[in-house]
């Protein structure tokens, strides 16, 4: 299904129509929608939207932030695309490919955190990942697991020639792994921790190891937000009251926890393998980090490879990358932006 997506949104004729979308929604508005999925760096806009949170802060603006969770987060990401949403939470790499490949200009709007040890290659009756040779491998393919797979067989000498790579559903991992057959998977928390509690199982290799580079966002229609500031303003205000509450109220965290299909002490588990930027000033100051342009030429290095930049792209600078320190890529086609001005605000006291 994915595959035949990426081609979809990959066809002119979508992409006319994607652009139809953008220009009917670059007006201003009242009304917005963003879209969310489990896992634990996303779970703070679950209670945010419970809570009223959210709701105060489209209120201080005057408009309207509806906030909608979907199952599976490689479909919520396709209706962000499809312009059915006017943001959504992501990482980086799947901003990259899925709407800035499809020709949806996004802005990475709040940069939550960084995964930290929460995305992880397990094995079961293995102990290494040198172990994984010659497996079928169950991940979300052409997602930040796919290149979490492919950083870490760099570090153990293999590639993907070395294993074969089977496209699984986020939504059904954890009944692929209870089968006989499935013997390695790479995949996110709360999937994760659950797989790796399982008997006979083993995390060989996670994101730790390739520090700040799986960056949780939430990202939003360029277009719309260019319209429409009070959109972001009231997004990242409610974002960071949630954050402050998540630090010190643990009831906030217990909450999240079961939202999400633990409890609280499964949840803050989550959080100690998670980097989260609590602090509007620390988000900023990595996202200004010359760094975080290297990695962008990382991910879109391996998202060239794996053909998730279109047919025509030409090169991994193909789809253009503006960062604080810079743009990578083709400066005339930026579709992916990383934007600090509004945890800037944020972090000034100016929302």
């Amino acid at each position: 299904m994915y595959k035949q997506l990426k081609t979809l949104l990959l066809a002119p004729v979508f992409i006319a129509a994607l652009a139809v979308v953008e220009i009917a929604h670059a007006e201003e508005r009242k009304s917005f929608s963003v879209c969310w999925s489990i896992y634990v760096g996303w779970m703070p806009w679950d209670y945010g939207a419970q809570q009223g949170i959210v709701k105060k802060w489209a209120d201080k603006y005057g408009i309207s932030i509806d906030v909608v969770q979907i199952n599976d987060y490689v479909e919520s990401i396709n209706q962000y695309t499809a312009g059915k949403y006017d943001g959504c939470t992501m990482t980086n790499m799947d901003a990259l490919t899925i709407p800035a490949a499809g020709g949806v200009d996004s802005t990475a709007l709040i940069v939550g955190d960084f995964s930290n040890g929460n995305d992880g290659v397990v094995l079961k009756g293995k102990k290494s990942l040198a172990d994984i040779k010659g497996q079928n491998v169950n991940l979300v393919e052409l997602s930040v697991s796919h290149y979490l797979l492919a950083r870490g067989l760099e570090s153990v000498g293999l590639s993907e020639k070395d294993l074969k790579v089977v496209n699984t559903s986020d939504a059904d991992m954890v009944a692929a792994y209870t089968t006989k057959d499935v013997t390695a998977v790479v995949t996110w928390n709360p999937l994760l921790s659950e797989i790796t509690a399982m008997p006979d199982s083993t995390k060989v290799f996670d994101s730790s190891q390739i520090p700040g580079e799986i960056i949780d966002l939430m990202v939003v229609n360029t277009e719309v937000l260019s319209a429409n500031p009070k959109f972001g303003k009231a997004l990242a205000g409610a974002w960071y009251e949630i954050m402050g509450v998540m630090q010190k109220d643990k009831a906030a965290r217990e909450f999240m926890g079961k939202a999400s299909g633990t409890d609280l002490a499964g949840f803050d588990a989550q959080l100690a393998s998670t980097k989260m930027f609590y602090s509007p000033a620390d988000a900023v100051t990595f996202t200004t980090s010359p760094q975080l342009k290297t990695t962008m030429e990382y991910v879109a290095k391996f998202s060239f490879d794996h053909g998730l930049l279109g047919e025509g792209a030409s090169g991994a600078g193909f789809i253009g990358i503006e960062t604080p320190a810079g743009i990578f890529g083709n400066s005339k086609n930026v579709k992916l932006r990383f934007d600090p001005t509004y945890m800037q605000m944020a972090a000034d006291g100016k929302l």
